[in-house]
Formats: C-alpha cells, structure tokens, sequence
C-alpha cells in the first residue's frame, strides 16, 4: 500500500466536494434533487471522472407521526411513547448482573417476528398516567412510508451532500477544483455553498510556492553575504540558481511527471546545492584576486583549480539520487519525482555552473571595480610670487 502524502488523510486519491444547503430551508428531497443536478453537469466535464455520493433521499424510511393532542387527553406523556418505541424496537440497557464469576449486561427488546412489519408498532403499548390503562400506539400515531435519507450529514453546520471523484486523465487536481467551482457557479443557485475537505481543503488553503522560493535564495543571500562580507559577492554565487529550475523542470517535463510539490521541495533542495558549487569557484577566484591577479584571470584559475572538486561532488549526489528515480512499492511516486527532479536540476546547474559561474564572478567583480575607480580632485599649490 502506499503511504499517506500527509499523515491522517489516507492514501487515496481524488477529492472531497461538499455541497451546502446555506439557507437551511430545503428539503431532503429539495436537496438531492440539487446534488443530482449538480452532478449531472459536472459529468460532462472531461477534467472529472468517477463522480459518487452516497447521499439517496430516496431511501425506504417509516415515518411515524404521534398525535399529541389525543396523548395528552389520554393522559400518556409524550416522552414515554417514544421510549418505548426505542426499548422494543431498539432495545434498551437495564443494568448489570454478576453470575458464575462473570458479568452480564441485561437488554431489554422485542423478539425479530414482533417488529418486522411496519404494522408492528402499533401493537406497542403504554400505559396512561390517568386511568393506569394500557393503550395500543396504534390510536396514538399514523404510520406511512416515504423515502429519506439513511445518513444526514452536516459540515460546518449545513446540511451537506459529499461528493467524491479523481481528475480525468491527462488533467491535475488543481484544474479538477477549478472545474468543480465552474460547474457549482453555473448550475446551483444563489442558497447552495459548498467547502472542501480532506486533502483537498488542504489543496486549497496551502500557501503559493513562489514566496517560498523568494525567502530561500533571500536566506542563502544572506548567509553568502556574512561568509564574504561584501553584498557583492553573493550574486556572483545566486545568479547560477535558476539553472537548477531550468534542469529539474526540464527532467520533469521529460519523463512525463507533474510540476507538483515535490519539485517544489526538491528546487528549495536545489537552491543550496547550486550555491555549493558557486562558493567553490568564487572562494578561489576572491583569494587570486586579492594577490593581486586580474579579475579574468582569477576567475579561469578558480574555475581551473575547482573543476574536479565540483565534478566529484556533484555526481556523488546525482548518483545518490538515482535509487529515488527507480524507486518501487510504497511512496514509490513521490521518490520518483522528487529524484527526477533533484537528478536533472543538478546535471544541468553542474554542466553549465563550471562555464558560467567564472563568467558571473568577472561580472560582479567588473560592476564593483567601475564604481571604484572615481577621479579624485588634485589640491592647488598656493603661489608664492607676491610674497617678500
């Protein structure tokens, strides 16, 4: 089986679609006949499929209707009329005895025969608080059959019909919600809601992966700025950061994955991993510059001297990561896709990084050394012609 993406939802798939009765006027019949409605349109959609609810107004109930006004004159309380009808019908707890060193629980109910008809409950009796007679329910209550609903469900207060499905084939879940909320906006009326839950609640509540991503290479800028202390230097290492993105995107879209949270994870991964490479370049290009070497010629020495350190641990990762991309059985999904994603974002940052890493050190370099080299005033000399 495979394990839960989050611990507590299951390992299923597809989503959870609540549909609301806001107003809280309709009907059990009103409101299957929406859900019915509702999911006749959203069938039509191809970016749903396998839509089901477990929600059947039409379910064989047995109404009884207690006529209240006779009770009372017959001096039956109301209260006794429906323990009744549970005891015999549902059974009722009594208590408990002890016997042959063990406990027993006493039930009291109906035998099978007395309570299988409809009619049954008539033959039910309680006695009158007034005249101490036993009388039948059946000159008590009316007895009719109608369709309900077995289970009523209530989310967030409202009476509910849950809705499950999966996306249709060659669509993600993020479209699926998209065209449940398209369909809901254009077939129900203004006093239907409706709410997510499960996973997919979690789907629509989880923050965007863009601001994520800024506060990453933001930290790393950060750390890279107090390691050179310069606020220079570090774009020198994060400007090689998007071809992490270019590469796991790229492997993504190659093998046929989605662009889903685990190349999220695995680009913030990505970030660190890049800059790793960049700092082996530019702490050397730094160190030759300040011996006095020029800025080209302290870049390709760098690039030089660090080529094999980079290569050795770069495809020690890539190759560490490769059991994820052929991973099988449990989680096996999420493994492939994360090492497919971490696999060629660092495959590509390092085929590339080694070329221009130098290139954006001589950059950054070059922009600061402009900015230094400022004409200074020359001082006039005070003559000394008309002094005796």
């Amino acid at each position: 089986f495979n394990l839960p993406t989050i611990s507590g939802f299951g390992a299923a798939s597809g989503f959870n679609f609540m549909l609301q009765d806001r107003s809280g006027t309709l009907t059990v019949q009103q409101l299957g006949e929406q859900a019915q409605r509702f999911m006749e349109a959203a069938r039509k959609r191809p970016e749903l499929a396998n839509l089901f609810t477990s929600f059947n107004p039409n379910y064989p109930q047995v109404k009884v209707d207690l006529d209240r006004e006779k009770a009372r004159k017959l001096g039956v309380p109301v209260n006794e009329v429906f323990d009744a009808m549970s005891a015999v019908l549902g059974g009722s707890y009594v208590n408990d005895f002890n016997r042959f060193g063990r406990l027993f629980r006493v039930y009291v109910q109906s035998e099978a025969d007395f309570r299988r008809k409809p009619k049954d409950i008539g033959d039910i009796y309680v006695r009158s608080g007034t005249t101490k007679a036993m009388i039948p329910l059946s000159t008590l209550v009316t007895i009719t059959s109608e369709g309900g609903t077995e289970v009523t469900v209530r989310f967030n207060l409202f009476r509910t019909v849950e809705i499950t499905g999966i996306s249709g084939p060659g669509y993600s879940s993020g479209q699926s919600l998209a065209a449940l909320e398209e369909v809901f906006a254009q077939a129900m009326p203004r006093e239907m809601g409706f709410a997510y839950s499960g996973m997919s609640y979690q789907e629509k509540v989880a923050p965007a992966a863009g601001p994520t991503f800024v506060l990453a290479i933001v930290f790393v800028f950060l750390l890279l700025a107090a390691l050179y202390e310069s606020w220079r230097l570090p774009w020198a290492v994060l400007l090689g950061s998007p071809l992490v993105a270019l590469g796991s995107f790229f492997g993504v879209w190659l093998m046929g994955y989605d662009n889903n949270v685990y190349v999220a994870i695995g680009n913030i991964m990505l970030i660190g991993l890049a800059a790793k490479n960049a700092i082996l370049i530019v702490e050397v290009a730094k160190a030759r510059h300040e011996e006095g070497k020029s800025i080209e010629e302290a870049s390709l020495e760098a690039a030089q001297l660090r080529f094999r350190p980079i290569l050795m641990t770069a495809f020690a990762f890539i190759l560490g990561v490769v059991p994820l991309m052929i991973a099988s059985g449990a989680g096996s999904g999420a493994q492939n896709v994360m090492g497919t994603a971490v696999f060629w974002g660092m495959l590509v940052a390092t085929a590339l990084g080694v070329f221009l890493i130098p290139g954006n050190f001589a950059f950054v370099e070059g922009l600061g050394a402009k900015k230094k080299t400022v004409p200074s005033a020359v001082p006039a000399v005070p003559s000394h012609e008309g002094a005796h």
